[in-house]
């Protein structure tokens, strides 16, 4: 497998103190530049930035596409964990009360990509996935 460089994504917020309190303290990701209209995180090595949004009048809500007998949500992001790490975040969230859209489980199990899931919202609706493989060389099998 390649190296991997960071990436650099932004994301849209309704509440920047209630957002940033998430990544921050839920999500336990460290806190760089600032403005009062958008926050950059470290978000496990990735440049990931929350930036202040009007709310919609009306609510978008999310798209969904099945896979596994799930709705996924369609945009969502997130980061692929070390195993153990994944397991932590997933105790983390429970803990916190975090509600799953998809509760944490195993895809794929002894196939080819085999790895754990978990799906979330962050308070501002934006839709989150964290996967994590036991052989991370399977990221990309068939």
């Amino acid at each position: 497998m390649k190296k991997i460089t960071p990436f650099h994504v932004a994301v849209p917020v309704y509440d920047l103190k209630e957002t940033r309190a998430f990544y921050r303290d839920v999500l336990g990701c460290e806190e760089g530049r600032s403005s009062d209209q958008w926050v950059d995180f470290d978000f496990y090595g990735h440049q990931f930035v929350i930036h202040l949004k009007p709310k919609p009048v009306q609510a978008e809500g999310l798209h969904h596409n099945p896979v596994d007998g799930h709705d996924v949500p369609v945009p969502h992001y997130g980061v692929v964990l070390e195993w153990d790490q994944w397991h932590d975040l997933e105790q983390r969230l429970k803990a916190k009360g975090i509600k799953f859209v998809i509760e944490p489980y195993i895809r794929f199990k002894g196939l080819p990509g085999e790895q754990a899931t978990m799906f979330f919202l962050d308070p501002s609706g934006n839709a989150l996935e964290f996967k994590a493989f036991q052989d991370i060389t399977q990221l990309f099998a068939k």
